[in-house]
């Protein structure tokens, strides 16, 4: 599903002049997240979350935000995105995903809810996610990357040019899987970064349908439009990128989340400079 923008009649000032046109500005709705789970006989649905996206590419999103949360942990976890017999009648289906989950998948309604509030919580959000990263067994990466300066030069314009609804409204944000020779895998943009990301990541866990292993994006670089945030840094470290390229600051969480689990990171990077936070023996 094609990225949806629209069109606005709207007035440009310009010192004296006006002037009227109509311009294309990035659609803005929201999206409620639910997981159908239990045994056979005995499903039944939740809601998990709802955030304001731009619509396209929803199962990836979904899929991306389950993973980076902990909800499931392998492609096998998830075996579609409907299921008429837990859908309710007055559902907004335009808006809302249903994500079904195997028979088999841990998913404790309770537990996330715990998780969820404290990760929304000011003040605790960062400890709640780290630890929450902690009790999924994520670990450290622990095989180094080689990555070249030259290369990280060129990588927010390499980006740049794949942003196709951007050029038209200049109000997404963008992420960009990229190898270490610099060939793109995949672009997601949503007018959310995180939501960028998340679709970014559920492309890449949905190609592996089936599998039971962890998804593992070890050989690839995450290149954002914007700042590094801790959630940003979070998601790459579920998904095993070892290198995040930030066109913007990245946070101090950030940084911290970084080192702890050796993943390069790199912020205000241009055609000119950049700057390395962690991993800058990585750096060739």
């Amino acid at each position: 599903m094609a990225l949806q923008n629209k069109e606005f009649e709207i007035a440009k000032f310009h010192r004296e002049q006006v002037v009227r046109f109509s311009d294309s500005i990035a659609t803005e709705e929201p999206l409620e997240i639910r997981v159908v789970f239990g045994p056979a006989g005995r499903r039944r649905s939740k809601n998990l979350s709802i955030t304001m996206r731009t619509p396209g590419n929803d199962p990836e999103l979904a899929a991306g935000f389950l993973l980076s949360e902990g909800i499931v942990q392998s492609p096998c976890d998830v075996i579609g995105f409907e299921s008429d017999g837990a859908i309710p009648p007055d559902a907004d289906v335009g808006n809302t995903i249903f994500v079904e989950l195997s028979e088999t998948a841990r998913f404790d309604p309770e537990k996330f809810q715990r998780h969820f509030y404290a990760t929304s919580s000011c003040g605790v959000c960062g400890k709640a996610s780290l630890e929450t990263l902690r009790n999924q067994n994520v670990s450290p990466i622990t095989e180094s990357v080689k990555v070249e300066r030259e290369l990280i030069f060129q990588l927010p314009e390499l980006l740049r040019k794949q942003q196709g609804v951007f050029e038209v409204t200049g109000g997404l944000h963008a992420s960009g899987l990229f190898d270490l020779e610099g060939k793109l895998v995949a672009v997601r943009e949503d007018v959310g970064r995180h939501n960028a990301v998340d679709k970014l990541i559920g492309s890449q866990f949905l190609t592996k349908a089936g599998q039971t292993a962890r998804l593992s994006l070890d050989g690839h670089l995450l290149v954002v439009s914007g700042r590094a945030s801790f959630e940003l840094m979070q998601k790459a470290v579920v998904a095993r990128i070892p290198v995040l390229v930030a066109v913007g600051a990245p946070s101090s969480l950030a940084v911290e989340l970084a080192r702890e689990f050796n993943i390069v990171l790199i912020g205000f990077t241009s055609g000119e400079r950049f700057n390395v936070y962690a991993g800058d023996d990585q750096i060739s």
